[in-house]
């Protein structure tokens, strides 16, 4: 008995390790969410980065502050001044000083959190010059990509797969892995610019990876961008209650060296030029300078 007990211990820290070990291995996949995951996807953008960081070192600490401060009020109220302790409440109505304090606190913490925040917003909101542009329109319920001429003047549909056609062996995620992947290079300022199908519905384009969310919405062109430092496939959502197959309209992106998206741009034109593009990019200029 009395071997017996280390022993079991000694088997429970390794199995509470291996455990950890494969949940800290599955945590550190990129482009895509895993099994038990808390917490954000890891960034690949220096834009996605600076939101985790925001999140995680500005916004939890002084929301955990703030609760834990209230948390202590409660508590301090209900021990202070119960009924038995006070049989007869007072009557004061007015605290010069409390009334200064938490009109002046929520200032400064709402200062604090701006700051970074208006930040944040210039990185989004600011558009530099692309090295490539891509329009993305939504519809019900896909995602239609379209490379203008510079890129090969084409565009394709990119429909989830459905669960007889997933190949795991290639990579392939339920839910998520769809039959053509947007491609872009490396290292390169992407532009996209977001719109819906004029008869659909707003939808919202989603790419945790890349610190992109931005509505799509009927009639409507919205621009972002992202500069994606790391390949592989990276993976979005719709985030909008669009209808009734709104989960099923994920977003992939595929990153790629530039030789190897010299080469898909040569197979895509190929491939998805005969289809034609239903959206036209000659335009681009006028469409910006009407937004």
């Amino acid at each position: 008995m009395g071997i017996c007990g280390p022993i079991r211990r000694s088997a429970s820290l390794a199995a509470l390790l291996s455990v950890g070990a494969v949940v800290a291995a599955r945590a550190a996949d990129y482009g895509h969410p895993v099994q038990g995951q808390i917490g954000f996807e890891l960034p690949v953008t220096d834009i996605a980065r600076y939101i985790q960081w925001f999140h995680n070192d500005i916004l939890m600490p002084v929301i955990t502050i703030i609760s834990l401060f209230v948390l202590a009020l409660l508590g301090y109220v209900v021990w202070k001044f119960n009924e038995k302790t006070n049989p007869v409440p007072s009557k004061t109505t007015h605290n010069t000083l409390i009334e200064v304090v938490w009109t002046i606190a929520p200032v400064i913490v709402l200062v604090f959190i701006a700051i970074p925040s208006f930040r944040l917003l210039t990185m989004e909101l600011t558009l530099p010059k692309p090295d490539v542009f891509i329009k993305v329109t939504g519809s019900q319920w896909q995602w239609h990509y379209d490379y203008p001429k510079d890129q090969g003047d084409f565009g394709f549909d990119s429909v989830i797969k459905s669960d007889e056609d997933l190949k795991p062996e290639n990579g392939d995620i339920r839910l998520l892995s769809v039959d053509n992947e947007a491609v872009v290079p490396i290292n390169k300022i992407v532009q996209l610019e977001i719109t819906s199908a004029p008869d659909g519905v707003i939808h919202s384009f989603v790419i945790q990876s890349f610190g992109i969310r931005i509505d799509a919405v009927p009639g409507r062109a919205n621009q972002t961008w992202f500069k994606a430092d790391r390949e592989g496939v990276y993976y979005g959502q719709c985030s909008k209650i669009c209808g009734i197959n709104h989960a099923f309209m994920p977003i992939a992106f595929r990153v790629v060296s530039d030789d190897e998206y010299k080469q898909w741009l040569v197979d895509a034109k190929k491939k998805f030029a005969s289809a034609g593009s239903r959206t036209e990019l000659a335009d681009l200029g006028g469409t910006q300078a009407a937004r």
